[in-house]
């Protein structure tokens, strides 16, 4: 027995014709392809500004997934874009505000210069303290071998001089962040901040040394590896934008247990580690999460840490 309102009802009721059901459906796609867009456009609209600076960022309520980009697809096909593929590695704990504005930043940036990349964060997700130098060895042993060369990149340094090259380092480690250009650190060791490498010569420094817990010092052993290696290495030249040649993102926060120095890890920090490295790399990848940033994709690996503490007891803050 049929209700009233069905009998009233124009498309459940006889006079429903093909005709009337294809121009619903025709309207039902409309309507999908038109939100699509609106997605879209506005998962784009936060993207850094032109001009190299990085544009103001609204954290996303829920990460959205990443548009259909034509650009995207053809530069896998474009041989301007060159053979070789870059893993953009960020270590990384905590300051998402950095993030948002990084992985965005350096997706165009890096699109502009026709580097083929993917950018890795790495995301330390244990109880114990930083520790830089590991998460770029798991890094470098993640990032696939669909590429065949590594940036070590601190969330908080973006490029702002499109002179930069982020190009394949045949020759030998290339230094971006060199010295003169660092707004922070200018002593001539200093090989942090952001360091390009093959894959072929992290793997003959065994990687970095695992024994620095906490803030610093890592690079400093790292040179030595360079040097211990007979890897020379190359900076930039004909720079002329001095300590503006990156923008730095100040970070107000203090976090003990990452940034200060105990006792034990005093003793120890300015030590050479000849054995440690990707050797004797400890870890466990608890997930491995694809988001996209204002329409930038990134892959967030989620990493727990392992740590002798016989060896390092420094790994914990007590």
């Amino acid at each position: 027995m049929l209700l009233q309102e069905d009998v009233q009802n124009p498309f459940l009721s006889g006079r429903c014709t093909v005709y009337k059901l294809f121009g619903l459906c025709m309207v039902l796609l409309l309507v999908s392809l038109l939100w699509l867009q609106l997605s879209c456009s506005g998962d784009m609209s936060a993207s850094p500004r032109a001009d190299g600076r990085p544009g103001q960022q609204q954290p996303p309520a829920l990460p959205r997934p990443p548009c259909p980009s034509a650009g995207q697809a053809s530069a896998a096909d474009d041989p301007s874009w060159g053979p070789h593929k870059l893993a953009l590695i960020v270590p990384f704990r905590e300051r998402f505000e950095e993030l948002l504005v990084f992985v965005p930043f350096m997706h165009t940036f890096l699109n502009k210069k026709k580097i083929r990349h993917k950018i890795l964060v790495i995301n330390q997700v244990d109880h114990y303290r930083f520790n830089r130098a590991s998460l770029i060895n798991v890094g470098h042993l993640e990032s696939g071998n669909d590429t065949d060369y590594l940036a070590m990149h601190d969330v908080d340094l973006l490029p702002l001089n499109d002179a930069l090259d982020y190009g394949f380092p045949e020759d030998g480690p290339f230094h971006v962040a060199s010295p003169e250009l660092h707004p922070l650190y200018h002593y001539k060791t200093y090989v942090g901040g952001i360091l390009l490498l093959t894959k072929k010569h992290y793997g003959m420094c065994n990687g970095m040394s695992n024994r620095f817990w906490g803030w610093g010092r890592e690079d400093d052993e790292f040179y030595r590896r360079l040097r211990k290696a007979e890897l020379q290495l190359f900076r930039p030249s004909g720079i002329t934008t001095g300590y503006k040649t990156f923008h730095h993102i100040h970070d107000p926060a203090w976090r003990k247990r990452d940034q200060k120095r105990v006792a034990a890890q005093k003793q120890e920090q300015f030590k050479v580690d000849p054995d440690g490295g990707l050797t004797n790399l400890r870890y466990q990848v608890e997930s491995r999460q694809e988001l996209t940033i204002s329409g930038a994709p990134c892959t967030v690996i989620n990493t727990n840490l392992e740590c002798d503490q016989n060896q390092t007891p420094w790994c914990l803050l007590g």
